[in-house]
């Protein structure tokens, strides 16, 4: 039995229909057509969805609620509030409410219309991070900031040569080095959107995929993996304490960035936790 079926129009003309004696199956005349057109369908309804987007039918199985109205404020702006002050306001929860804790340096606890919110914080920053650095590079590339002081770093001659290869590369990715020796770099710049980032893990991890992609088509190929290499480095670490304010930048962040529900590496960034959920686990209303 398929897994799902598509009901789909299109012109008679690009269908064959003689592929098979009896009629059983049909073909399409030219069907890398319907692929690409399929592709790139589902890509974009499936890169649009974000914290909120769901609809009744999914609250059913457990699944986030349905989006409810936003306040105007975002990010920063929204200042610290918590979920239980707004919702004796009886004011409008974003998708996922206000934070009201974090956990052990790595979970943030937020609470908003449908009940409890939990959030793996750095899984969900290296989503918006690596969200930002593919728009900048489609856009303008990425743009770098000088380090106020040069940091120097020991490699191979190998990784040495391959930054000498790549140099180009390097700039496009917002990263300046310069060869001091033959097992010495100087990293004079980096990318601005990770400029809190580590500088040498950073252009350690680039080097790594560079050397694995070789050619400058096998990297333009495997592009966006690089870059979700370099978002790693500018997320959020575990341990990190956050203030309010941060996390609940964070989660506007979360509502306004495509993919936001799972982390590059395709692991799920929160879930939620409904109130008839949370009633259950504790035997409240038997």
């Amino acid at each position: 039995h398929p897994t799902f079926v598509l009901f789909m129009e299109l012109d008679p003309a690009v269908v064959d229909v003689n592929v098979h004696p009896t009629k059983h199956e049909v073909r399409f005349r030219d069907g890398r057509m319907v692929h690409d057109f399929l592709f790139s369908t589902l890509y974009r309804a499936l890169a649009d969805q974000r914290p909120g987007d769901q609809g009744d039918d999914d609250q059913a199985s457990g699944q986030p609620p349905s989006p409810v109205s936003q306040p105007a404020v975002s990010g920063l702006d929204a200042g610290v509030f918590s979920g239980q002050q707004r919702m004796v306001l009886n004011e409008d929860v974003p998708p996922l409410g206000y934070a009201v804790a974090q956990m052990h340096g790595v979970f943030i606890i937020a609470e908003n219309a449908a009940g409890m919110v939990i959030v793996d914080m750095h899984a969900a920053h290296e989503r918006i991070t690596y969200e930002r650095l593919k728009q900048a590079m489609d856009q303008e590339g990425l743009r770098s900031q000088p380090l106020l002081v040069p940091a120097s770093m020991a490699v191979s001659q190998r990784e040495a040569d391959c930054a000498d290869e790549h140099a180009a590369w390097f700039q496009k990715l917002g990263m300046s080095l310069q060869r001091m020796g033959p097992e010495t770099l100087a990293i004079r710049e980096v990318p601005s959107l990770l400029r809190q980032a580590d500088a040498e893990p950073l252009v350690r991890d680039v080097l790594s995929d560079l050397l694995e992609y070789g050619s400058s088509d096998r990297i333009q190929a495997h592009l966006n993996e690089l870059l979700s290499t370099m978002a790693c480095h500018g997320s959020v670490r575990a341990n990190r304490r956050l203030t309010l304010a941060e996390m609940n930048a964070l989660l506007r962040d979360m509502e306004q960035t495509e993919r936001s529900g799972q982390c590059n590496h395709g692991r799920p960034t929160w879930t939620q936790l409904s109130m008839t959920e949370l009633d259950k686990l504790f035997m409240r209303g038997r």
